[in-house]
C-alpha cells in the first residue's frame, strides 16, 4: 500500500503509536513499581516492565529496519534550526529504544534476576551475575528512561505547535486515520 505524498506508509505509523504507547506504559508502570514495597504486586509488575521491556527492543528493531529501507516523506518547510532539533531528537530517540531496555536487561542479568518473556520463554543473561555491575548499572537505566520521557515530551510539543500554531499539516502524516 503507498501512502499519499507526504504521509507514511501504514507500517510506519502503526510501528510509531505501538512503541508510543509500549513506551509510556512501561514508564509509567516502572516509576510506579519503583515505589512500591516488596510484595507479589512489585515484582508481577516488575514482570510485566520486562516484557515490554523486550517487546520494545523488538519492536525497535522492527521500526528501525522498517525506517532504512522505505523513505519517510519530505521534511515540511521549516526553519533549519527547527529541523536540526527534530532529528537530533528523532536519532536519540532511536538511541534510547535499544539503550533504554538493553541496560534493564544488564541491569536484571547482573542483578541475578533472569527474563523469562512471558513467563515462558527465559532469555540468556546479557551478562553475568555480578552484584557490583549491578549496582553500578541500576541508575542508569533510569537515567536513560528519564531522558527518553523528556525527548518524547518535546516530540510531542513539536508536534503540537506544528499542528496549532504552524498548521503546517506535519501531524496529519502520522495520524493513524492518515487525515
Amino acid at each position: 500500500m503507498t501512502p499519499s505524498p507526504g504521509r507514511y506508509t501504514p507500517v510506519a505509523k502503526a510501528l510509531h503509536w505501538l512503541l508510543a504507547l509500549g513506551i509510556i506504559v512501561s514508564f509509567c508502570v516502572g516509576v510506579y513499581m519503583s515505589g512500591l514495597p516488596f510484595s507479589p504486586q512489585r515484582l508481577k509488575l516488575y514482570n510485566w516492565h520486562k516484557w515490554a521491556g523486550v517487546t520494545i527492543l523488538a519492536l525497535s528493531a522492527i521500526r528501525l529496519l522498517w525506517r532504512l529501507t522505505h523513505r519517510p516523506p519530505a521534511d515540511v518547510p521549516m526553519p533549519a534550526w527547527q529541523r536540526i532539533a527534530a532529528h537530533a531528537t528523532h536519532y536519540l530517540l532511536y538511541a534510547l529504544f535499544f539503550a533504554v531496555p538493553l541496560v534493564g536487561w544488564a541491569y536484571s542479568s547482573s542483578a541475578g534476576f533472569p527474563i523469562v518473556l512471558f513467563g515462558v520463554l527465559p532469555l540468556p543473561d546479557f551478562v553475568s551475575p555480578d552484584k557490583a555491575l549491578s549496582e553500578m548499572i541500576k541508575p542508569w537505566h533510569g537515567y536513560l528512561a528519564y531522558t527518553m520521557a523528556a525527548l518524547v515530551v518535546l516530540h510531542v510539543a513539536g508536534a503540537l505547535k506544528h499542528q496549532f500554531v504552524d498548521r503546517d499539516g506535519l501531524l496529519s502524516r502520522m495520524l493513524p486515520s492518515g487525515r
